[in-house]
C-alpha cells in the first residue's frame, strides 16, 4: 500500500458524496466510501474511484453504517482503521431531508428527532471519535498542512425554509459544530473547513426540480444554473490538497453567489 492519505467520506454513494470521493481518489488518495441503504451505489462509486486512481495506487473501499448511530459510527472508524491502519481526513457529508415537507405549524418531533440525529448528532460524535482516535494514537498525517475535517452543510444553515424547518435547524446547528471543532482542534495541528452547498441537482433535490427550476430562471442565483455535486466535490478536493493551510474554520459556499444579500 502506498503512502497515499486515506478519507473516510459518510454518504458517498451518492451526489455531492459521490462526487466528492471522486475528486479525492483523482488525487490518488486512498477513500473508504461509506453508505446506509445503496450498496449498489457504493460500490459504483468505489469502482469509479479505482479507475480514477489507478495510476498511482489509490484505493476505495465500502462502509455500510447509518453516521445516526453510535455503535455504527464505532464500527465505519474501525473498518477504516482495520483496512488501511490509518485515517487522514474525515468528510461529513451524509445527511437527510425530511420524508414529507410540512410547514413548521405542522412538522412532527418524530422527523425532527431524525434530522437532528443523522444531520448533526452523527457528524458531530463521528468527529469527536476520529479526533480523539489522531490525538491519542499520534500518527504522522499523510495530508500535506495536516489531519482535516470538513463538514458539508448547506444554504439551509442560514437561510430560513418554513416547509422543512428540521432540515434548516439541522444545518444551523452543524455549522456552529464546525466552528467548535475548527477551535477546539487548531491548537492541536488539526484543520476545520465547513462548505455550504447551495441548489444542488441530486436525489434530494430531484421532486422540487420544477420550483427551482423556475426561480433559477428568475435570476434566484447570479450564477444562473443549479449547482453541481462537482462544485463541491472540487472544493473539498482543494481543501484537503492544502491549498487555505492558514484558514481553519472557514465557510466556503458552493452555491453560484446565493448567499450574497441583494436589492
Amino acid at each position: 500500500m502506498n503512502s497515499q492519505p486515506v478519507i473516510l467520506i459518510t454518504g458517498a454513494g451518492r451526489g455531492i458524496g459521490r462526487a466528492t470521493a471522486l475528486a479525492l481518489a483523482a488525487q490518488g488518495y486512498h477513500v473508504a466510501v461509506n453508505y446506509v441503504g445503496n450498496r449498489e451505489a457504493a460500490e459504483d462509486t468505489a469502482r469509479c474511484c479505482r479507475e480514477a486512481s489507478a495510476e498511482s495506487g489509490g484505493e476505495a473501499i465500502t462502509i455500510q453504517g447509518d453516521v445516526g448511530d453510535a455503535k455504527h459510527r464505532e464500527g465505519m472508524m474501525r473498518a477504516v482503521l482495520d483496512h488501511f491502519g490509518r485515517i487522514d481526513g474525515l468528510v461529513n457529508n451524509a445527511g437527510i431531508a425530511p420524508k414529507q415537507r410540512a410547514d413548521i405549524l405542522d412538522a412532527s418531533e418524530e422527523s425532527f428527532e431524525q434530522l437532528m440525529r443523522v444531520n448533526l448528532q452523527g457528524p458531530y460524535f463521528l468527529t469527536q471519535r476520529i479526533a480523539r482516535w489522531w490525538i491519542r494514537e499520534q500518527p504522522e498525517s499523510r495530508l500535506p498542512n495536516g489531519f482535516t475535517v470538513i463538514f458539508i452543510t448547506s444554504i439551509s444553515s442560514d437561510m430560513a425554509s418554513v416547509n422543512r424547518g428540521e432540515y434548516c435547524v439541522s444545518k444551523a446547528g452543524l455549522s456552529m459544530a464546525a466552528s467548535l471543532w475548527a477551535v477546539r482542534l487548531a491548537q492541536l495541528g488539526i484543520l476545520v473547513y465547513e462548505i455550504r452547498p447551495g441548489i444542488v441537482a441530486t436525489d434530494m433535490t430531484a421532486k422540487v426540480k420544477e420550483k427551482y427550476d423556475a426561480l433559477i430562471q428568475d435570476g434566484l442565483i447570479p450564477q444562473h444554473r443549479w449547482g453541481k455535486p462537482e462544485d463541491t466535490g472540487k472544493a473539498v478536493a482543494s481543501l484537503m490538497r492544502g491549498d487555505f493551510p492558514y484558514s481553519p474554520g472557514s465557510v466556503i459556499y458552493t452555491d453560484g453567489a446565493l448567499h450574497i444579500p441583494r436589492l
